[in-house]
């Protein structure tokens, strides 16, 4: 027997309150046991990072179960465009898929066709996979899960990607565009604090509000950071990364034991 009951993604359900940047961070170190203190946190999503991690599919897979038991979102930034892997990681129970360097509406389109069920695109049905609860929900739920509550992200990291960002903020099937500040200001060779790099990403933020997509960021997990984002108008911020949050906590325990020492 299957279930009909409908299931809805936390990350869309918190986007849709308003109730200011939504809160998640970055996941890179590949281990169960520091992703569930993440998870015990209180962050509203999480990324985990294939594209700048040594994560391989069966620890994302543990992390995402995890996530899930949790309540809190799991996405996957996957490493490039390759729409296989995207749909394997959406099969695992992936609430949602960021893809980096999204730079024109072609490759928007491609991202679509690969993480959407027909007709809006081509991704294949799995529904015996961990996303249809092993073949426990009914068909119709699974499909619509993945039409409807999947978070699909842009990641726009270019001056190209800038210029395009209305068009694939249009795009049917585009739920969120996630500004990449720093390739942002490295492909126009510039520090991220350049004048220049503010308005590029500003005209995201304008991309975005034009055509009614949420906008995030990721940055350093402070409240001036947040208020940031808060007065830029982005409806999610994420907070640094597990492995930066670890570390600033063992650098700061260490310093104030050394401060008592003298």
């Amino acid at each position: 027997m299957t279930a009909s009951t409908q299931r809805s993604s936390v990350l869309r359900a918190a986007l849709a309150s308003g109730r200011g940047p939504v809160l998640g961070t970055w996941v890179k170190i590949p281990a169960i046991e520091t992703f569930e203190l993440v998870a015990l946190a209180g962050f509203d999503f999480v990324v985990i990072d294939l594209e700048h991690s040594p994560m391989d599919l069966a620890t994302v897979s543990h992390i995402v179960s995890t996530a899930l038991l949790s309540r809190v979102s799991p996405l996957v930034r996957v490493p490039g465009h390759d729409i296989a892997l995207a749909q394997r990681l959406l099969d695992a129970g992936a609430e949602g898929i960021v893809v980096p360097h999204v730079d024109t509406v072609e490759q928007a389109r491609a991202v679509v066709s690969g993480t959407r069920f027909p007709p809006l695109g081509t991704r294949g049905v799995g529904s015996t996979s961990r996303a249809g609860q092993w073949g426990a929900t009914a068909r119709e739920e699974y499909l619509r899960f993945g039409q409807e509550e999947v978070v699909v992200i842009a990641q726009i990291e270019s001056g190209e990607g800038v210029r395009n960002a209305g068009e694939i903020a249009a795009l049917e099937g585009i739920d969120a565009l996630l500004i990449g500040a720093a390739d942002l200001a490295v492909s126009e060779q510039a520090d991220e604090s350049d004048p220049a790099v503010a308005d590029l990403i500003a005209q995201i933020v304008g991309a975005g509000a034009a055509n009614g997509v949420p906008v995030g960021n990721a940055g350093p997990a402070t409240a001036a950071s947040v208020r940031a984002a808060a007065d830029m108008g982005l409806a999610f911020t994420m907070l640094s990364n597990d492995a930066s949050l670890f570390g600033s906590a063992t650098r700061t325990a260490v310093e104030t034991a050394r401060t008592e020492q003298r």
